[in-house]
């Protein structure tokens, strides 16, 4: 009997020994599993913390894209509002221009038709004859400023420039 009751002792002792062996295991896995978990709940905060700083950093350069852009709508705005300005300036000018340009044919018409009719000088020719205007002087016992009350007005489209 003494044989068998050591012999069941010796079992009990190993299923205690094994079920020890197996709680200790158990808690291994259990400990592991629990690291395991915490670390895996630590890296899914950081990944949400590193989405949450992209987005923040994107929400934050499309706001400094959107001032940028205002920014250069307003120079377009502005810049097109002074090509407006001067291209309105311009057109003044150019309207300006054909009405000084025709007054001065007009009034190099007169003068023509004035020296013309009165035989005294015809300005027309006096490209041919550089000397004209000499001899006239030298040679018309009239008052030499009458000559220059009938000469063509000269002007070119220089004198209209502004700087």
């Amino acid at each position: 009997m003494a044989s068998s009751s050591g012999n069941s002792s010796g079992c009990s002792s190993r299923d205690g020994q094994n079920s020890a062996s197996e709680e200790d295991f158990q808690l291994a896995m259990d400990q592991r599993k629990r690291k395991r978990m915490q670390s895996n709940r630590e890296s899914a905060r950081r990944s949400r913390m590193r989405k949450q700083k992209h987005l923040d950093d994107l929400i934050a350069q499309v706001d400094q894209l959107r001032k940028e852009n205002n920014q250069i709508l307003t120079s377009v705005n502005i810049t097109t509002q002074h090509y407006m300005n001067i291209e309105s300036e311009n057109s003044v000018l150019r309207a300006q221009l054909l009405e000084l340009t025709q007054r001065l044919d007009s009034l190099n018409d007169i003068l023509n038709f004035i020296n013309t009719s009165s035989g005294i000088l015809d300005t027309t020719d006096h490209h041919h004859h550089p000397h004209a205007h000499d001899d006239f002087i030298n040679n018309n016992p009239m008052d030499t400023n009458t000559m220059f009350l009938n000469q063509p007005i000269m002007a070119s489209p220089d004198i209209f420039q502004y700087y």
